[in-house]
């Protein structure tokens, strides 16, 4: 019976994981979107951060399916809900606000139930992701408000702006063809 009670914890701990996971591929997505129509809209800077969160992103979602792994379970594929395409640069940062605010509520939540169910590694990967969503929360706001505020003004300074992340030469085959 004991063992059933410690796989019935384990599940839950899986399960939660899996959730914030399906989140995370969700906010891939949608960041993504969302960094293609910026440049698109030639505003490259805002655009450029938007991909280094999806980057974020990207490595949360990996933590979680390694973790996932680590419990004998299998990292969901399917992110939580579809992304919203065609924002307005005024819609996408309150928004992306709203998405982290969110976010960092749920992962609380299933810190809690990794807590519950003794799995303090797992408790420790909410802890440290959750900071950096907040990071994501304070950048997105800060800009919705700045749009706000000075409207057009503040969006005709960030016209023009590079889109570029420096990120082009840190793929896996250039590395791998570096010999690094």
């Amino acid at each position: 019976m004991a063992k059933n009670t410690g796989e019935n914890k384990k599940k839950k701990v899986i399960d939660a994981l899996n959730k914030a996971r399906a989140m995370e591929l969700q906010a891939i997505a949608q960041y993504m979107n969302q960094h293609y129509g910026l440049d698109d809209m030639d505003y490259g800077e805002l655009a450029a951060n938007m991909k280094l969160i999806a980057i974020d992103e990207m490595r949360h979602a990996e933590q979680f399916a390694e973790r996932i792994k680590e419990l004998g379970g299998e990292p969901t594929t399917e992110p939580l809900e579809k992304s919203q395409k065609g924002q307005k640069v005024e819609k996408i940062f309150p928004f992306d606000a709203n998405l982290e605010d969110l976010t960092i509520n749920v992962y609380n939540e299933l810190l809690m139930v990794c807590r519950d169910n003794g799995d303090s590694i797992s408790m420790k990967l909410f802890e440290t992701i959750i900071y950096e969503e907040q990071s994501h929360f304070n950048y997105f706001d800060n800009i919705a408000e700045h749009i706000k505020k000075m409207g057009d003004t503040y969006l005709a300074r960030i016209a023009g702006t590079p889109s570029s992340t420096g990120l082009a030469d840190q793929g896996f085959y250039i590395r791998e063809t570096a010999g690094g």
